[in-house]
C-alpha cells in the first residue's frame, strides 16, 4: 500500500488513481508542514505479465540505470542512494520523527525513516516520494557522506599522544620543579593525517589535524595545553608551552608513580558527494612517572 503525496496549495482535492498506477516500493508519508492529501491505493500486481521495461541496474563508475534505460548517478547530493527497485533515491531523515509518529506504523525504535525522492515517478504528478519507514536499508543504500568521513577516519589509526618528559627511564622528577610534557609527532599522533573511503558511486576524503592535548597528572590536576607541547631543552626550567608543577611526591601510591594520561582532540574535515563536513575524534594514552622530595645534603 502507498500513502503518497499530492500538493494541494490551500483546498483538499480527493485525487483517485487507477490500479495500474500503483508503486510497490512501499508506504511513503509526506512531511510536515505541507498541506496534503493523502492516496490510497492498493494493486496486488499481476504476478503473470512481466514489467514491458527492464529492471534498473547498475552499470559501475558511479551510474546506474533505471528501469526505463536512464542512467542516473547512483548517489545524488540532498537525495541519497538510487534504490534500483524501484528507481527511487533514499536517504536516512534527519532528525528522526518522534517515536509516536505514525510515519513508524507503530515499529519505532526498530528500522528507521527514510526520505524518498524517485527518478521516474510511478505515480501521477504530485505523488510520488515523501517519507517512508523499512526495517532495513534499501537495495544499493551506501551510507551517507558523514558515515564515509567516519570510516575514513578509521583508516588513519589515529592514536593518543606519543607522551614524552625529559625523565630517563627509572629517572624521578622532583616536587617543585616543573615536569615538561610533549608527544613525538607523527601523522598517527599529531597528523596531518588523509584517507578516503569509497563505495560505488561515492568517495569521501577525510584530514584530520590534531589541536590540543588535555593532561590528567595523576595528582588531582588536568590542564590543557594547546599544541604537542616542546621538547626539552638542555637548561630551560619551565616549558614555552606545557608542564606540570608537582607538589608531592609519589611515593606510596602504586609502584611509587603518578599515572599521567594525555587526550589528543582531532578536527577532521571531509569532502565528497558535493558535500563537506567536519568532525571532532578524540584519542587517548597514558604512561608513568615518578617524582620525588628533593635531598639537601648538609655537613656538620
Amino acid at each position: 500500500m502507498l500513502r503518497g503525496l499530492a500538493l494541494l496549495g490551500c483546498a483538499a482535492v480527493l485525487l483517485v488513481l487507477p490500479a495500474a498506477a500503483a508503486h510497490a516500493a512501499g508506504e511513503v508519508t509526506c512531511p510536515p508542514p505541507l498541506i496534503i492529501c493523502e492516496v490510497e491505493v492498493e494493486d496486488p500486481g499481476d504476478p503473470g505479465s512481466p514489467p514491458d521495461d527492464p529492471p534498473a541496474t547498475q552499470v559501475g563508475d558511479g551510474q546506474c540505470v533505471t528501469f526505463r534505460g536512464n542512467v542516473v548517478p547512483c548517489w545524488r547530493a540532498g537525495a541519497g542512494w538510487f534504490n534500483a527497485s524501484d528507481s527511487c533515491y533514499y536517504q536516512v531523515l534527519e532528525p528522526q520523527p518522534p517515536g509516536d509518529d505514525a510515519v513508524w506504523e507503530g515499529n519505532y525504535p526498530d528500522g528507521a525513516i527514510y526520505d524518498v525522492s524517485c527518478a521516474e515517478p510511478l505515480l501521477a504528478p504530485g505523488t510520488n516520494g515523501g517519507w517512508t519507514w523499512l526495517p532495513s536499508p534499501p537495495p544499493g543504500f551506501g551510507g551517507d557522506p558523514a558515515q564515509l568521513a567516519r570510516r575514513a577516519v578509521d583508516q588513519m589509526a589515529l592514536e593518543g599522544p606519543a607522551i614524552r618528559t625529559p625523565l630517563a627511564d627509572g629517572e624521578a622528577g622532583t616536587v617543585g620543579i616543573p615536569l615538561w610534557l610533549w608527544t613525538e609527532q607523527s601523522a598517527t599522533t599529531w597528523g596531518p593525517n588523509t584517507a578516503t573511503a569509497s563505495v560505488p558511486g561515492l568517495s569521501v576524503t577525510a584530514t584530520a589535524q590534531a589541536r590540543w592535548i588535555d593532561w590528567e597528572l595523576g595528582d588531582g590536576s588536568r590542564m590543557r595545553c594547546d599544541g604537542p607541547g616542546t621538547p626539552y631543552i638542555a637548561g630551560h626550567v619551565e616549558s614555552p608551552t606545557c608542564d606540570h608543577v608537582y607538589t608531592a611526591s609519589s611515593a606510596g601510591r602504586p609502584d611509587d608513580a603518578y599515572i599521567v594520561t594525555g587526550t589528543t582532540t582531532w578536527d577532521v574535515t571531509w569532502l565528497g558527494g558535493g558535500l563537506s563536513g567536519s568532525l571532532e575524534v578524540t584519542r587517548s594514552a597514558s604512561t608513568s612517572v615518578r617524582i620525588g622530595e628533593l635531598q639537601v645534603l648538609g655537613t656538620t
